[in-house]
């Protein structure tokens, strides 16, 4: 994606089934799980680089000795910052007595770190807050081991006010307007209920109150309290949770939207963000790694039973997308076979564009992202290479078949060239923006002598085209100082249309080009009216209960067809001063659905929002457009 928008979080939960001396024997180090920990994050750097954090849990430590212990970093090396800071803590001791170090038994009762559960995140920040407080895991510690918490994830809620004045109905004061803190204090509310609830029974029963605590943990439901703490919840969400005494968990919203995958054995549970992690970091097979089902929580308890419970009903399947086309690892089996289906769908459209002219067309890709895409390409434009060469072959007479023929029959096939390169990153000491914008124009180099001049159509594929601004002020002039006859951007991602308010920072309207280019076109042709009307019908519905919301934003689109938006962008983004004609293709809803079957999950392309909060957010994200108000409509 050569617009930069932020990616998904990405979290790692591991339990380890066995004591920490089983691990020194088996393993060679008591430190086995930790350095998993580790490879599971770093494999999942992709998902968020603006801090990580992890915590441990250590069980049955005597009263007075810490069992929690947490690492947070908002550093540019978030993760390796982490894991110094951890391996800091053993230094003194590897130096001075590395036998002890080796003892799993004096390690845990000395170090941090040195325990059974541990839960990883990679963070990014959904709107500008990167301070070391908004960093997960957040905690809520308590002297009761059943009632400590720490929880991190991957999500974002569109009813925030709402849940936030839930928590103030009950008596709270949160700290901070945020989901996060929603979400830890929901859960945190429940927890202590069920620990109070629990507790009379016990303590009915006669027994003391040191036994009580050993039964609370042996028989919290856990069940009970994600159930109690999420019916309310409308957004997208993946979040992992342990408990003080040593149960974990990780819950998934009932539509599916965020990823969330398991695997366990009789050494290891393990849940993370995408499934070719914990392929790679465990050497297990594809069928091995489990989805966890929406609305559903896999729950590790202590004792090492483990469980997938239903705490929501089932909504509407809509996983997310993008999730596939861009923001997941593509080393996974499925998402490789997709995002090369996405560029393999392509073909007709850029045929068409090029009409049909392989000979004078040069292939290539921007950002490095879109290269699985690109090899779908190529194989369909391979594919009706073949087609023409073997039709052109059984046209020939007998008498025309001579090696000069063939070898020029033969000779069709996709010109391929590594044709931008990234060069240099910008830096923020640049301030005005005139000289800021000559810095982006130099962000990409071109591969010169590999595009003939006025002769050659240039062909660019990229995985999505949000806002423009990349294609605007670099790469669409650098590609023009190659001297082509025609640029050709083709996004393997529809028209992104809508925000999102389930993950990605794509909040407000007035980012999207596709956005900005129906506006214009409405603008031109006269339609004030349209606008105008939408407005009034976003400004009515202020008031009502998000249930009843309608996404009237789509009536900015109805009367323009996706190719008269897709000449629009092309006009928008073409600087004055490029020579070649410039044509923009994006891919159709139709074969995004025909390529990634499984993940429908399309909002930001259709407005077709899962949950009632996200046509209460596109309400608000086009009220800020129209009066100006640049912020988050969540």
């Amino acid at each position: 994606m050569s617009d930069q928008i932020k990616h998904e979080c990405g979290f790692a939960l591991i339990r380890l089934l066995r004591p920490l001396e089983y691990y020194r024997l088996r393993y060679g180090s008591w430190m086995h799980g930790l350095n998993k920990l580790y490879l599971l994050m770093e494999k999942q750097h992709n998902r968020g680089q603006d801090g990580a954090g992890a915590v441990c849990v250590k069980f049955d430590l005597e009263p007075g000795q810490k069992y929690m212990h947490r690492v947070r970093s908002n550093s540019d090396a978030s993760i390796k910052d982490v894991f110094d800071t951890i391996n800091k803590s053993f230094a003194s001791v590897r130096e001075h007595n590395p036998e002890l170090l080796n003892d799993p038994h004096w390690s845990k009762n000395n170090l941090p770190f040195a325990g059974e559960l541990y839960l990883g995140h990679l963070r990014y920040g959904t709107f500008g807050k990167n301070n070391i407080a908004n960093v997960h895991p957040v905690m809520r510690e308590n002297n009761w081991k059943t009632k400590s918490l720490a929880l991190a994830g991957n999500f974002n809620l569109t009813n925030v006010d709402e849940l936030f004045g839930h928590l103030v109905e009950l008596g709270q004061h949160p700290e901070d307007y945020s989901d996060t803190v929603t979400i830890l204090e929901k859960i945190g509310h429940f927890l202590d209920k069920e620990n109070e609830r629990t507790f009379r029974i016990y303590k009915e029963e006669g027994h003391s109150n040191t036994k009580i605590s050993e039964l609370i943990a042996q028989n919290l439901d856990i069940t009970r309290i994600l159930r109690e703490s999420c019916k309310r919840w409308d957004g997208g969400y993946a979040v992992a949770g342990l408990f003080g005494h040593g149960d974990a968990f990780v819950i998934r919203d009932p539509w599916g939207i965020r990823p969330a995958f398991y695997y366990y054995d009789d050494e290891f549970f393990v849940c993370a963000s995408e499934r070719p992690v914990i392929q790679t970091a465990f050497n297990v097979d594809f069928d091995k790694v489990k989805e966890l089902q929406p609305g559903h929580a896999i729950i590790a308890r202590k004792n090492c039973r483990i469980s997938e419970e239903k705490i929501l009903d089932t909504q509407i399947h809509k996983p997310c997308s993008f999730e596939r086309i861009y923001f997941s690892r593509g080393t996974d089996k499925e998402i490789y076979k997709e995002r090369k289906m996405l560029g393999r769908l392509l073909c007709p459209q850029i045929l068409k564009a090029i009409d049909y002219d392989i000979k004078n067309t040069v292939f290539s890709y921007i950002p490095n992202t879109a290269s699985v895409a690109f090899y779908g390409l190529l194989e369909g434009l391979n594919e009706y290479c073949d087609k023409v060469k073997k039709e052109k072959i059984l046209k020939l007479k007998k008498d025309e078949i001579t090696p000069e023929k063939l070898k020029d029959i033969f000779t069709l096939s996709p010109r391929i060239d590594k044709i931008a390169v990234k060069d240099v990153k910008l830096r923020t000491f640049i301030t005005q923006d005139t000289e800021r914008n000559e810095l982006v124009g130099h962000v990409y180099d071109v591969t010169y002598g590999a595009v003939k001049d006025n002769t050659d159509t240039l062909v660019v594929l990229d995985d999505s085209i949000v806002r423009g601004t990349t294609l605007r002020k670099s790469i669409v002039t650098m590609l023009d100082r190659l001297n082509p006859k025609k640029i050709v951007i083709v996004s393997s991602a529809p028209q992104i249309r809508y925000p999102d308010c389930y993950g990605i920072d794509m909040a407000k309207l007035g980012d999207f080009i596709a956005f900005e280019a129906a506006i214009k076109m409405l603008k031109e042709s006269g339609k004030y009216n349209v606008i105008n009307e939408v407005y009034r019908k976003c400004k009515e519905q202020e008031s009502l209960p998000k249930e009843d919301f309608i996404n009237y934003v789509k009536e900015i689109f109805t009367p323009f067809s996706d190719d008269e938006v897709s000449a629009k962008i092309a006009n928008l983004l073409k600087p004055e001063k490029i020579k070649a004609d410039l044509v923009i293709i994006y891919q159709n809803i139709e074969n995004l659905h025909k390529a990634i079957p499984k993940h429908n999950g399309d909002w930001y392309f259709t407005g077709n929002y899962p949950t009632p909060g996200g046509n209460k957010v596109v309400n608000k994200s086009f009220i800020n457009y129209i009066e100006g108000k640049n912020q988050r409509s969540y």
